[in-house]
Parts: C-alpha cells; structure tokens; sequence
C-alpha cells in the first residue's frame, strides 16, 4: 500500500499487440495485469488494416469492457491503456488511447509519463491555429506529428518525438502499423515480447505472463520501433542518455512478479528490506508490512533481524475505488475500511510496521494508531525508501514541495507527527545496493530526484 490514501500516484500503464487474430481480447487482459497503475479510466483502439476502431470509458477494465465491447472491436493489432490522471486532469475525453481522424489516415496514441513542456509547446500549437480536444498533454504529440512537414510519418513522429522533454513511453497505431517510442532518458519501463508470432508490448513483464507471451527485450531510449506487415524495424530517433529510471517502480510501483529492465520486482524489494534492517535494526517481537507493495521489504527486514513476520495489517480487497480517492471529509473512514489490523497477532507485541514511502505522513499515523489501538505495546516504523523531499515532474502525481512532509521536517519531527516510537529511513545509498542495477550511469541509472532534489532534466534545478 502507499503511504497516503493520495500520496504517490503514477500516471498510467500502457499495452499494445500487433499479428493476433484476438488483439482485443488479448490487451483487454493485458490491461488488466496494469490495473494497479491506473484505476480512472481504460480504453482499447483495434486495426483491421483498413481501419480503426476503438472503445474507451471512466473506471477499472472490467467496468469499461463490461457489455460486449469487446467483441465488436475486431483486428489484427491493438493498443490499451490503463489511467491516473496527472497532467491535465481526469475526464472521459482524457482517458486513452486518444484517436484522431484525417484525410491522410488515423493514429491512436497511448502515452506513460510527463511532457514537462506540454504547456509551452500548446501555446506555441494553438498560436498556429490548433485547436485542442483535451487537456491532456498527450494531445500535443499528435499535434506535432500532424504539422510536420517530413514526407513519411515516420519521419514526421520522428520529428515530433524531438520536441518534446521529459518522461514519455508512447504507442502509436495507424491502419497499418504500430510504433513503439521510449524517452531517451528512459524514465518509464516499457518491454516487448512474443506471443506465438505476434509482438506484444508492455509498461511491465506481468502483463506478458498474463496472456501467456514471452519476454523478448526491452525498448531502448531514444530508440523508435515500427512494426508492420514487413516485421519489425528499430531506428533511433534521439541519442541515447544516461538511464534516469524511476526508482519508485522498484520500491513502488510495479508489480512484485514483474521485471523492470531485468531486475525482479520482489526480490529487489526483499533486498530494500534486508538492507533496512542492516541500517535501523530494532528490538522487537513481530514484522509487518502495509499491503501490497510494502510485503516484499517486510519479508526481507524478518528475514535480515530473525523477527518472525506476521500479517498485522489486512488489506480490504473489496472496497471500491471511493475509498482510493476519497473526499476529506471520509479519508479517515476510507484508511479504516481498506486496512484492518489483525488485534490477535499485534496485541501485547512490539511492532515493526514496514512501508514503502512517507509522502504527507497523515495516513501513517493512522495506521500507527491502529495498531495501538489493537493492542500494540510499541511501534517502530521502517520506511524501504529514502525520504521524498523533492516533487515529481516526470508522471507522478507529487508537484508540490508543500505536499511532502519529509521537505520540511526532521525524521524526529516526523516520528513524533506520526505517533511511532521509532523512525527509520532507507539511505540512498543503501536504495542504490539493494536494487543492484549494473550500470555505470549516475545513481546506476535510476532517477532519484524526489530524494535529492537533482533533476535528469535541468528545467527543474534548484
């Protein structure tokens, strides 16, 4: 679970295939695997090689494709996307994949992250006589590759693709092919495997194993992949940078069976978990991790200190999504009905209660006084991240300085703020081990800028 009710949201997940008789039904379960990176909205655009076709709407998968959709979306290719809104908003004209029509053809575009100049380059767009839809920022790359005056699209995406900054995994599908983008800092995870002799990618790995395809690679950035009729092409459409991959999708946002950029989701974060307890051990009687993302690290500190882990916090997995965005007023109610601690494990115990981040720290005192509410004698807080000092420019939902409690207080500050009787924070150095990246690029290619306030892009340097 996150810290907060609202505290760390990633903007979306993204699938797409391309040679399958069932594309549709196939990236409907693609998507389904990509639940948890966006639950406000779902969409699915096809290809029949003449045409396009698609079917979007507000909600999770299920409830968007809940009344035959699916069967009416016939074609050899598709892609999908799953949505939290970040730049632009929510609304049902913003959900994805977005389709734009013309005499020249149609493309559908699905996009992962953040253009950090989106507002400018609208401006400059819509001073040349655009007229725009949405408020997405998603928009402006169609609108781009529409003004291009390159003779191909190819060229045209290309052209467009170098205008804009900052964290972008796209798909594109016109009639007849479908191209694959990834930003050249490489801030998203994006993949590609194999399913029979179709090509399927993927913002992770687990959507591969839901539909049964095999891990091929993964998109390089800055790189340009086309797949058509004739197979598969890779060009460059930028030079490659420094990898600045988001850290959070291994301590966060990812899901445990997935592998990103050939690290293994849950293993990296048994790892953040051992290394915690190297750093801030504690006498104590149980381990405890707040479901989902933080088990993996609970397991890991159990197994580092010898405390036996136990399931102090029970996740509702039946409440609905009013309670993952709830009003003010109900938050309170909403932490109580998503976690129930387990009063017969905690009661009479000295507690570590893991979590993956501390982003405004009110739903961690909720959970600290929980669990002493169910008896526990102490509670020692463990946090398998660094503190989030800085905002998020590249597609987390975090821009504000003033939103962060680690940004304007001590870590005794926030230990007394939340009620535990301890606090401890992963260091980044020990971010950096655990996950054990092989690479030579700063921060061994990971983006670390909400814990350090030092931006891959310098439109953001303090």
């Amino acid at each position: 679970m996150l810290a907060e009710i609202k505290g760390l949201n990633e903007e979306c997940g993204i699938f797409g295939i391309w040679g399958h008789t069932e594309a549709a039904q196939i990236t409907y379960y693609g998507l389904h695997s990509l639940q948890h990176r966006g639950q406000e909205g779902a969409g699915i655009v096809v290809a029949d090689g003449e045409s396009l076709k698609g079917h979007k709407g507000l909600g999770l998968v299920t409830e968007v494709f809940s009344n035959g959709e699916l069967q009416k979306l016939n074609g050899m290719a598709a892609i999908g996307h799953v949505r939290y809104s970040t730049a632009g908003g929510g609304g049902y004209e913003n959900v994805q994949p977005l389709l734009f029509r013309s005499q020249s053809g149609s493309i559908a575009l699905a996009h992962n992250g953040n253009l950090v100049n989106a507002t400018e380059l609208k401006i400059r767009l819509e001073q040349q006589g655009s007229i725009f839809q949405t408020t997405s920022d998603t928009e402006v790359f169609a609108h781009l590759i529409r003004r291009s005056m390159a003779p191909t699209l190819k060229e045209q995406i290309k052209i467009a693709l170098n205008y804009l900054e900052g964290a972008f995994a796209f798909l594109l599908l016109t009639e007849t092919e479908l191209y694959i983008a990834l930003d050249p800092n490489g801030f998203r995870p994006l993949s590609i495997g194999r399913l029979g002799n179709a090509y399927v990618v993927a913002s992770e790995t687990c959507a591969f194993d839901v539909v049964g395809a095999t891990y091929e690679r993964e998109v390089e950035p800055g790189e340009l992949i086309i797949i058509n009729a004739e197979g598969v092409h890779s060009e460059r459409f930028a030079e490659k940078r420094p990898r600045s991959i988001c850290s959070m999708e291994y301590i966060y946002f990812a899901r445990p069976d997935s592998n990103v950029d050939g690290i293994n989701i849950h293993t990296a974060r048994k790892n953040l978990g051992k290394r915690l307890a190297l750093e801030a051990p504690v006498e104590a009687d149980i381990v405890t991790g707040v479901p989902d993302s933080s088990i993996s690290a609970a397991i890991g500190y159990a197994e580092a200190t010898g405390i036996p882990y136990e399931l102090g916090l029970i996740k509702n997995r039946y409440v609905g999504r009013t309670f993952i965005q709830p009003s003010q007023s109900l938050r309170e109610q909403g932490v109580k009905m998503k976690l129930s601690p387990v009063s017969g494990v905690v009661a009479g115990k000295r507690v570590v209660m893991v979590d993956d981040s501390i982003v405004r720290g009110t739903t961690s005192k909720r959970i600290v006084n929980m669990l002493r509410e169910a008896g526990a004698t102490e509670v020692h807080v463990r946090i398998s991240s660094p503190p989030i000092t800085h905002p998020c420019f590249y597609g987390i939902d975090m821009s504000t300085r003033e939103e962060l409690i680690a940004a304007s207080h001590s870590v005794e500050e926030i230990r007394q703020l939340i009620g535990a009787d301890s606090l401890a924070f992963l260091s980044l150095e020990g971010l950096i081990e655990a996950i054990g990246r092989p690479s030579d690029s700063p921060w061994c290619g990971q983006c670390m800028s909400c814990f350090t306030g030092k931006y891959p892009l310098n439109t953001f340097q303090e």
